[in-house]
């Protein structure tokens, strides 16, 4: 089997240290959007928080409601400065002694840090597991037959802008199904399923598995597809959580105080929030790579926004994921570097 590892293809890239492909990345990304593959993401990092009080002190300090999860439940958080702007964002999956936080390569110290200055007197000894617990995924519509006991993920509504208080259930707003897996735990996502998993028994478990193997280039296709934000790739240092739709899965909107919890909510009350999580659809007449993330997307000569994830679609062809200014016109015609784009409305 052909593999080819992330720094091969680019050596600066964040995602080093797992495979971007096996030979065929169309033929892998077919078969996430069809069938079910396995992907490597175990370059993300990943605490621990073990302690009686992990689930209410991580209430009180992200936008999550989690003073009430329980050992089989996952979901997802968000850290905000204290003007309300995204600084980390993680997937909280808790096996009834240990909350485990995975997040995007290279952001666990930053996260880690935050934790510890707000321990105080806290019952809680959060430290860096990356080492000891490697992610895995299953992505594709039949990733869910292998283990049938999860139950699907849900996910909230966003309330509107004027919601009366009390209107919004006092639970987590995305419950992800968690289940022991092979002396870790499995977690429902809407991709698919994650695998939290002894990084020493990686490879026993891919073995066992049986499944088909796709890199993580596949990967991102089948997320920009979906419309799914990363951390760091569509986020800025000026970022909201209505820019980049990260309201619906990590953001409670009626769980009282946390940092930054005063400009979500007159964000959300406005109703418009400064800019926009879109797809584009580029022509790639002039180039046929995708734009690299930071890429200026403009109007008319002027900077209207920023390319956070662009790939090559085995159906759609070139697209991205991009963070535009509200007021750009869904029919816009934009550039993005040597290519027209296009909104996905």
């Amino acid at each position: 089997m052909t593999v080819v590892m992330v720094e091969e293809i680019d050596p600066s890239s964040a995602d080093a240290g797992v495979p971007a492909h096996f030979g065929d990345p169309v033929k892998e990304q077919r078969l996430l959007e069809t069938a079910v593959g396995l992907v490597d993401r175990s370059n993300r990092d990943v605490l621990a928080v073990p302690g009686d009080e992990r689930a209410s002190w991580l209430h009180t300090l992200t936008t999550q409601h989690l003073s009430g999860i329980s050992a089989d439940q996952g979901s997802e958080l968000l850290v905000l400065s204290p003007h309300g702007h995204v600084e980390q964002h993680a997937f909280v999956t808790d096996d009834g002694t240990t909350a485990w936080l995975d997040t995007e390569p290279g952001a666990g110290a930053g996260l880690l840090k935050y934790l510890e200055m707000m321990r105080f007197f806290t019952r809680v000894e959060p430290r860096d597991a990356t080492s000891e617990i490697a992610v895995l995924s299953l992505v594709g519509p039949a990733a869910a037959e292998l283990l049938p006991e999860l139950a699907e993920p849900r996910i909230g509504a966003v309330p509107g802008p004027k919601f009366a208080a009390g209107s919004v259930p006092p639970e987590a707003t995305a419950i992800y199904s968690v289940r022991p897996f092979e002396g870790g735990l499995a977690r429902r996502v809407p991709l698919g399923v994650d695998l939290l998993v002894p990084r020493a028994a990686k490879t026993s478990v891919i073995e066992k598995l049986g499944v088909p193997r796709a890199g993580l280039s596949a990967y991102e296709a089948i997320r920009v597809a979906a419309r799914v934000p990363r951390l760091g790739h569509e986020t800025d240092h000026k970022t909201l959580p209505a820019e980049a739709d990260f309201m619906a899965a990590a953001v409670h909107l009626d769980k009282g105080c946390y940092r930054g919890q005063e400009t979500v909510a007159r964000v959300h009350h406005l109703g418009r929030p400064p800019r926009r999580l879109v797809l584009l659809h580029l022509d790639g007449i002039a180039t046929d790579h995708p734009p690299a993330q930071g890429t200026p997307v403009e109007l008319d000569g002027r900077a209207v926004g920023f390319v956070g994830t662009g790939v090559r679609h085995h159906e759609l062809g070139m697209i991205a994921l991009a963070v535009l200014k509200r007021n750009v016109a869904d029919d816009a015609r934009l550039t993005v570097g040597e290519s027209t784009a296009a909104i996905d409305v």
